[in-house]
């Protein structure tokens, strides 16, 4: 048996008492955890001491590349292309992946989009692509490459096993020891698996508010400064957009809905608010990728997305013409009286629609594909008593009570319309 070169409690010790952490200790500690040799009950100490006292740039740096180095990593450097990925903390009705990745593909750019599955109020890309009959997430490395080298360009599927494996362990525990919202925790595992995965551009959107992940804006722009900095750190050409989660986005919160509301934008209609932020989102991995003067509004408006998102779909064995799951109950909310929608909070109804059945508690738990709430106005439009606010839809009207009582109090009619406010609102770079 070989004599490990450090021991978990001075590592430990030196994050509790605000030392920095050697580089050389910082990655044997996770790789140690990784095999086994420390345990969850010791890297779980050192997860709540980096929660309190945080850590350098540096080692945070050093934290996300030993945690690529703990799996396997992706090359798209013979691809014949340049590569551009996304990223989103997650939302309320964020389904912005479906439109975006057909749409920069549009432009000859690889975008090999890697995704996961929704865990509570925040719904998974992959779930919501699983409403199309026959579409498979679960994809080998070279379907992946084929892909993208291929019509399509772009491809939405699951992460495989081998990326980041430290990451994958790590934040199990933090979802159940309190340290879930540790800036440097939060930076390390998404800008791990995302280096992991190959690509020569990252665009990153940060959200804050009611439905995202970091409700301060201030939080929220530390965390994007955190990754921007990590992935430049890396050699990744990355930026971030901190866009407004106070609200839903779009008017569909669910899966099949979502798809539905991804194809009217392809199709050049759709909500304003997820136009707004797909193109803008478009732009910035179009910059990074070499073309910063790309008409992405033509692209959409000419069919040329919608192409691509057809190529995809039928690349992963989807039939893009086929019938969408429709939820056997409904139940329609009117409003009260005449006004304005003067509020509609994110998280409350992002609750309802789990509670409809269109998220999971439990990562082994199965999502109604045709459960989810579809919002008929927004903040800012003008409503006559008796008019829709929003539609619930799931398979058993018992869960309906669950969803009003969890979206109760989380809307309102005002007087006076309020003005509405861009969904953007800084960029970040290095």
């Amino acid at each position: 048996m070989s004599l490990e070169p450090f021991a978990a409690v001075d590592v430990i010790a030196a994050k509790r008492d605000r030392h920095a952490v050697s580089e050389d200790a910082l990655r044997w500690m996770i790789d140690a955890y990784t095999r086994g040799y420390v345990s969850d009950a010791q890297m779980s100490a050192f997860a709540m001491a980096i929660f309190l006292n945080g850590m350098s740039r540096d080692e945070i740096r050093v934290m996300t590349d030993a945690m690529i180095a703990s799996g396997e990593r992706m090359s798209f450097d013979g691809l014949g292309k340049t590569t551009v990925d996304k990223h989103s903390t997650g939302g309320v009705g964020d389904k912005i992946t479906l439109p975006l990745a057909p749409l920069v593909a549009a432009f000859g750019v690889a975008v090999p989009q890697l995704s996961g599955r929704g865990l509570g109020h925040t719904g998974g890309t992959l779930d919501k692509l699983e409403s199309i009959p026959g579409w498979r997430a679960a994809l080998s490395n070279e379907e992946i490459f084929a892909q993208l080298r291929g019509d399509a360009g772009a491809v939405i599927c699951a992460a495989g096993t081998g990326l980041a494996p430290a990451d994958k362990k790590l934040y199990a525990l933090r979802d159940v020891t309190g340290t879930v919202q540790a800036i440097p925790l939060i930076a390390s595992s998404i800008m791990s698996k995302k280096i992991a995965e190959g690509t020569s551009a990252l665009v990153l959107d940060v959200k804050f508010g009611s439905g995202a992940f970091m409700q301060d804006i201030d939080r929220a722009r530390e965390l994007a400064e955190t990754m921007v900095a990590l992935g430049t750190d890396s050699g990744v050409s990355t930026t971030a957009l901190l866009t407004d989660m106070n609200v839903p986005l779009g008017l569909a919160i669910g899966n099949a809905n979502e798809v539905r509301e991804s194809v009217e934008v392809l199709a050049g209609g759709g909500p304003a608010d997820v136009v707004e932020l797909t193109l803008a989102l478009a732009r910035e991995m179009l910059a990074l990728a070499g073309q910063p003067d790309a008409d992405v509004e033509a692209a959409l408006s000419d069919g040329r997305a919608m192409d691509h998102w057809r190529t995809m779909i039928i690349a992963q064995g989807g039939d893009p013409d086929a019938a969408l799951p429709v939820a056997r109950e409904t139940h329609t909310v009117t409003a009260p009286r005449d006004g304005f929608i003067t509020r509609m909070e994110a998280l409350p109804f992002g609750v309802g629609a789990w509670r409809l059945g269109a998220g999971r508690a439990r990562a082994e738990d199965a999502v109604v594909h045709a459960a989810g709430i579809d919002l008929h106005v927004k903040p800012g439009d003008a409503v006559r008593a008796g008019d829709p606010i929003f539609t619930l839809s799931a398979e058993d009207e018992a869960r309906f009570a669950g969803a009003l009582a969890s979206v109760e109090g989380a809307w309102e009619i005002g007087d006076t319309a309020l003005e509405r406010t861009p969904i953007v609102r800084e960029r970040i770079t290095a």
